[in-house]
């Protein structure tokens, strides 16, 4: 009885791991991904039924900023992310996070992106068709010191009974929730155009401070600092942990 409850135990323990689909499988396809000469991006159009896994293999280094998007026609079909040297347990997980993956890579080696059907949909032997778009730019990699944010101009007026110039919400994260899923509150101090220090309160009460400057991104206190600007939206990390969006409007006014 004890033998049958402890392999019970395990077979579980692999389904979580493995995101609903078996974690150790000798006929997974494998399939290098590269992005053609000049561009940061790959789109992936393919097909998978049943049991069928694939693994989508990149090189990326460590800083560098990784979105990965999937739309499919079967709401069973999800993609895990591996680090690399790991072959079963997840970085990030689609059937937890849904298909929508965006972070700085912790370390240099190739990722794998796992394509899959959750197990209920693989015994069924459904198909489903995706189309999985992988993008990899630059990031900040080192915190920068950045000089005391110039006062802002005369005119640019305070929020009443605060010293900020603006108020409100970003989306922000803490640890492994799924990033942007929370909102928190912020005020921002502008200096010249470009400079702004921004005081973040993510949920627990404690002020992130985090300052522009230069295009560049820092923090002041208890701060390890990566930042990449992907449009007009700066998503930054703090030690490993925490996750902020940062409109640029936020920093300019605009």
């Amino acid at each position: 009885m004890r033998s049958i409850m402890i392999a019970a135990f395990f077979s579980a323990l692999l389904f979580a791991l493995g995101g609903g689909i078996l974690a150790a499988r000798e006929d997974i396809k494998v399939e290098r991904v590269s992005f053609e000469r000049g561009k940061n991006s790959a789109t992936i159009e393919s097909s998978i039924t049943g049991y069928a896994v694939i693994d989508y293999i990149l090189g990326a280094r460590q800083g560098q900023y990784m979105n990965v998007s999937m739309a499919t026609d079967n709401g069973a079909n999800y993609f895990n992310i591996l680090a690399p040297g790991e072959n079963q347990i997840a970085m990030f997980n689609g059937s937890i996070n849904e298909n929508q993956y965006e972070g700085i890579l912790p370390e240099s080696g190739d990722y794998t992106v796992r394509v899959y059907m959750m197990r209920s949909a693989a015994r069924r032997n459904e198909t489903a068709s995706y189309r999985l778009e992988i993008i990899i730019t630059a990031a900040e990699t080192q915190p920068i010191a950045v000089a005391p944010v110039e006062p802002a101009p005369a005119t640019d007026a305070k929020v009443e009974g605060t010293p900020f110039h603006a108020t409100g919400q970003v989306p922000c994260s803490m640890g492994d929730a799924p990033q942007g899923s929370a909102q928190c509150d912020f005020g921002v101090v502008r200096g010249k155009p470009g400079d702004a220090q921004v005081t973040v309160t993510p949920p627990g009460g404690f002020e992130r401070v985090l300052k522009f400057s230069g295009g560049k991104v820092s923090s002041e206190v208890d701060g390890s600092v990566k930042a990449v600007k992907s449009g007009d939206l700066w998503l930054i990390e703090v030690n490993d942990y925490e996750h902020y969006r940062i409109p640029e409007a936020v920093i300019t006014g605009g």
